[in-house]
């Protein structure tokens, strides 16, 4: 049986195009049975010839959501069809988070604030250098860049095997962004005192290339957006060769945490048993 609260508060979701894989209603669900707050969060899956109706219907409040998340391949679409968008989601061109304010659909991407709160969680100081190091120029990688340089970072190298999308970022992101090819990673990294993977190299146990992580700051920090997993190949190349690291798990419980606050007006927090209760998860699949 149901329970009762789902039918009495606020309905929210996650859509995208497969989205049974998302763990965000374990995520929200822990917080709604945590808080004792009324409401429901759950997948809802749209192919991409149906995303524009079902926004529709999300404005017209005939689909009954207060709002929800949205993943690949919609965030692009959801950007163009929300009737305001905040800044963070025009520079990016893409939202994952819509919420209905007065009848008006507002749209936001939480994805690089989800990725700075981990690292402010996980490793505090993370962000007192200057240049950092982006490997990987695929569309997981434009928050990031966002957030890192919002941060204060004055460089930030992106790094791709093929230049011309970083360039893109570059023009995108303005003049602290530097493009370089693959072959430039070893001279980019020496000094700088961040290093992101937002490639998919090395998730689901797939090989990894080695990576000399040496030039790097001394008390550089290493992170992966890869969160399955846990420890990626590449997190742990960089813990063998002695240098902190900070896994990606964190940016998926952290970016949820904005959307729930608008849907169901208190800001929850990413606790242990919140992290111990997906990780138990993943491991179970």
């Amino acid at each position: 049986m149901g329970d009762s609260r789902e039918t009495l508060g606020p309905k929210a979701f996650v859509t995208g195009f497969p989205v049974k894989h998302s763990r965000s209603p374990l995520i929200h669900g822990y917080w709604l049975e945590t808080l004792g707050l009324p409401g429901s969060y759950r997948a809802h899956e749209v192919a991409p010839e149906a995303f524009a109706d079902f926004i529709a219907t999300l404005k017209d409040g005939s689909s009954g959501f207060a709002g929800g998340n949205v993943t690949i391949p919609h965030k692009e679409l959801a950007f163009r069809l929300a009737d305001k968008p905040d800044e963070l989601s025009r520079e990016l061109g893409a939202s994952n988070t819509l919420w209905l304010e007065n009848g008006i659909l507002h749209a936001t991407n939480t994805d690089g604030r989800g990725f700075t709160a981990n690292l402010d969680e996980r490793h505090r100081g993370w962000d007192r250098h200057d240049t950092a190091v982006v490997f990987g120029a695929g569309g997981a990688s434009r928050a990031i860049i966002q957030a890192v340089r919002d941060r204060g970072f004055k460089t930030i190298h992106v790094v791709n095997r093929t230049v011309e999308r970083a360039r893109e970022l570059a023009d995108r992101f303005g003049p602290k962004v530097q493009a370089h090819p693959a072959g430039a990673l070893a001279e980019v990294m020496k000094g700088a005192g961040l290093f992101i993977n937002t490639t998919s190299l090395g998730m689901d146990g797939e090989a990894a290339p080695q990576l000399d992580f040496t030039p790097l700051a001394a008390d550089a920090v290493v992170t992966d957006i890869v969160y399955i997993p846990l420890t990626t190949p590449i997190l742990a190349q960089a813990q063998e060769q002695g240098f902190s690291t900070v896994d990606g798990l964190g940016m998926l419980l952290h970016q949820a945490v904005p959307g729930f606050e608008k849907w169901f007006g208190l800001r929850p927090v990413v606790d242990a048993t919140l992290r111990a209760l997906i990780i138990a998860d993943m491991e179970a699949h």
